[in-house]
Order: structure tokens, then sequence, then C-alpha cells
């Protein structure tokens, strides 16, 4: 059945009704509360009693259209318990009810509470915020980050999980995988409907100065719709000197790390982001400006350093 306005609350509740089945329950963490951002509902998960933790400012997926705290409840759980950092879940406002740049602006208020006081206040360090998100919550978290650097604000890590990126909408054939074309262009016209310019970086990440973004993971899926513009999305920041770690999982559909119950490798995969976490967060640094302390170095444009490839692929296959 072709997805409408019309049958958009029936999806919205489907969605929700499939998520334990799709995403079990996550682990059981010291605390989970749910929290205001500057007025953004948003759910701040942290286990252990570490002080000063650092934060992961994280959207959830859904086609800008769906999805909510509950959906990503599972995912966020991992990610704390995988990375020791606290992670806080943003209830962005959702399209087509509020479209672009509603959304955009909900992350970049959430992100002024954290360095305004908020992140103080739960015992967390406002110098050490990173950005993740899936599908949607995936293109959402590389715009933030690009104008929270333009800003002189920047982010310590940026994680893509078979984000959204390019509207022109140019996909590979495999529309039989789950995630239709057609379903794309609906959830494009819902967040950015007629009157938008779909050129802008703040709409198409492509189109943007990629130049000082934060060190990058960017996971894409062989068998998903939207699996090369993530990959263009990587070698356009590797080619601006951006450290980007690329990995497609062999046998995936999109947005197989959300979905813990169902694929061995989506654990795989919040694995390898929660090291990332731990590896390019680092420990805190002596800051008395108040910026994040800095990752790894910067290489010069095409300059791929010791170790790291310009894309790592990982054959994980995939079990139902």
């Amino acid at each position: 059945m072709p997805l409408t306005c019309e049958n958009l609350l029936a999806v919205r509740r489907s969605m929700m009704d499939a998520t334990p089945d799709e995403a079990g329950t996550g682990p059981e963490i010291t605390t989970v509360v749910d929290v205001e951002a500057d007025g953004v509902p948003a759910r701040l998960y942290h286990d252990g009693e570490a002080d000063t933790a650092p934060v992961l400012l994280f959207a959830h997926g859904g086609g800008w259209v769906m999805g909510n705290l509950d959906t990503h409840d599972p995912l966020c759980r991992q990610l704390a318990v995988m990375s020791g950092w606290a992670v806080l879940s943003l209830d962005y406002r959702l399209a087509p009810e509020h479209p672009f740049p509603a959304a955009i602006d909900d992350l970049e208020r959430a992100l002024g509470w954290l360095r305004g006081g908020g992140a103080t206040a739960h015992g967390l360090d406002p110098r050490r915020i990173a950005v993740a998100g899936d599908s949607s919550g995936g293109h959402l978290a590389a715009v933030l980050a690009r104008r929270a650097r333009d800003a002189g604000v920047g982010l310590a890590v940026q994680l893509l999980m078979c984000p959204v990126i390019d509207p022109d909408a140019i996909y590979p054939a495999l529309d039989e995988y789950g995630l239709h074309r057609d379903e794309m262009r609906f959830f494009w016209d819902a967040f950015a409907p007629s009157g938008v310019d779909r050129e802008h970086p703040d709409v198409n990440p492509l189109h943007g100065d990629l130049a000082g973004l934060p060190p990058t993971v960017v996971i894409t899926a062989e068998l998903d719709l939207l699996r090369d513009e993530g990959e263009r999305y990587a070698a356009r920041l590797i080619r601006s000197g951006v450290p980007v770690i690329a990995v497609r999982y062999q046998g995936l559909i999109h947005n197989f790390p959300r979905k813990l119950a169902l694929f061995d490798a989506a654990h795989i995969a919040v694995a390898q982001l929660a090291a990332t976490l731990r590896r390019w967060g680092g420990p805190a640094a002596e800051a008395s400006d108040g910026t994040a302390p800095p990752g790894p170095a910067r290489r010069r444009p095409g300059h791929v350093p010791s170790g790291m490839s310009r894309r790592r692929v990982v054959d994980t296959g995939h079990v139902g």
C-alpha cells in the first residue's frame, strides 16, 4: 500500500508496534530520564557513575515523518552501554505537520541546551558532544555537524547510519529489499515541500563546504536504496580532508543497526560506533574556552592516514 498523508498515522503506529520484534527491549542501564532540552522533548541515557561523561546527541530515523523516543529506545540503550557515553535522544518535530527546517531547528536548540548548562546540570561534559542518527536522522546529524562547525562550536564526532543525503533521489535497483523509492519520494515531499530550496546544504549536505567537519563514521548496507548516496557523502568528506571510516555491511538492508532483535550484524555495527566514540571522543581535555577537545588530526584533502582506508568493507552476512 502506498504511503500517503491519509494513512500516515496508521504507519506511525505500525512502526511503534513492530519495535519489540525488530529492536527488542535493549539492556538495563543506570539512568534513563525524560527531559526538556530547551522545549524539545528528549530522553537521556547514562550508564555508569562516572562524572562529566561525554554526550551523544541522537536523531532517530523514520523519513522525518515517523519514529520517536520509543522506536529507538533499544538502540540508544545499547549505544550508551557499549560506549560509556551519555545519549540524548530527541523527539524532534515531524513532517508533514512540521516541515523543514523544524527538525533541524530542534536539534540546534537541544545542542544549545547542552552547551548552555543542560549537560552540566546532569553531570555531563559540555565540551565533548557528538552527534549520531540513522536514516533521516543521519541527514539531520550531518546538517547539525556542519552548522555547529559554522557557529564555531564544532562537535567531536558524527556517526551516520544508512543516512539519507541526496534529494536528487538517484537510487540503485534495490526497491525489493524493504525501502522503496516511492516511499522516499513521499518522505522528501513531506520534509522539503514545494518552495523549499533542495539545493541548500541544509537539505542536500553534498552541496555544503565539508572541510573541517568532525571525524565521521558512515555505515551503509549492501541492499539499501540509500547505499550509494551515503558512500558518495563519505567520499566527499574524505576529499575535504575529514577523517572517515566508511563501512558497507554486505547482505544487509536499510537501517539494520536499529533492528537489534533481527540481525547479528546490528550488534557489530553498534559496537563499531561505540568503539569510535571511545577512540575519537578521547578523555576530557583541558580547555578554558568551553570548546570541544580536539579529535584526530585533520588531514589534507585526498590524504589517507596510515591505517585508515578510503572505504573499509566489512562482510558480516546477516541472520533473520
